[in-house]
């Protein structure tokens, strides 16, 4: 019978800690970028011109029909190679996961703009505003509360995505749960303090996320 201790695992909480800060700001790094960036290809990929919305709609399926893990290699192997730059694991995965997440930002972006009614549009153009205003003002924000619970659902898979950097020696969770798991070896009670602390931030967030929701649906504001 196996004999669980946590005891080794605890007394270097200090390293999953850091891996855990390390995890975070890479999943805020990319999810900011990547909602700015999945705007942008969306609204491109909506113009009529071709020459923005091809060059958009190519960004867009090869960053959702790849591995992550090949595109993560792809930076920060190929990247140094063909531009000659120095790339840091951070900084591979961080424009990895900002362009791969805003692919699929900018699906979810672009089904809620379509979303909104043709009228409003024309009742914007009839009192004189402009595309851009009519954009920025009145379809965007609702498209934005239609677009909620998709955005909080991608916003979780790109935090556990990040855990393939790693693979890269970047100190995320896991990279420290390995070296954790090799200085205690203790692997199994290493590996389930990592999961229980995924499990716990993320059932955190989606709880909260589901709460907003509530509210949204109470207001009238929130709409599928």
């Amino acid at each position: 019978m196996y004999e669980w201790n946590f005891a080794p695992v605890f007394s270097e909480s200090g390293l999953l800690l850091a891996g855990f800060r390390n995890t975070l700001i890479l999943t805020a790094t990319a999810l900011s970028g990547g909602l700015v960036a999945g705007l942008l290809l969306a609204l491109a990929r909506l113009s009529p011109k071709r020459w923005l919305s091809m060059p958009a709609g190519i960004v867009i399926e090869v960053f959702r029909t790849t591995p992550p893990l090949v595109q993560l290699f792809w930076f920060y192997f190929g990247l140094p190679i063909i531009l000659a730059v120095e790339m840091t694991p951070f900084l591979a995965a961080a424009l990895t996961f900002t362009i791969q997440s805003g692919a699929f930002f900018a699906e979810i972006f672009r089904a809620g703009i379509v979303s909104i009614e043709r009228g409003q549009w024309e009742a914007a153009s009839a009192i004189g505003m402009s595309h851009n205003q009519c954009m920025r003002r009145i379809i965007l924000p609702q498209a934005v509360k239609r677009m909620f619970p998709s955005m909080m659902e991608r916003s979780i898979e790109l935090m556990k995505t990040t855990t393939l950097v790693a693979t890269v020696s970047y100190a995320d969770l896991l990279f420290q749960a390995n070296e954790v798991a090799q200085k205690t070896f203790r692997p199994l009670e290493v590996f389930t303090v990592v999961a229980l602390m995924y499990f716990f931030f993320i059932s955190f967030v989606s709880f909260l996320a589901a709460r907003m929701e509530r509210r949204f649906a109470r207001s009238g504001e929130f709409s599928l």
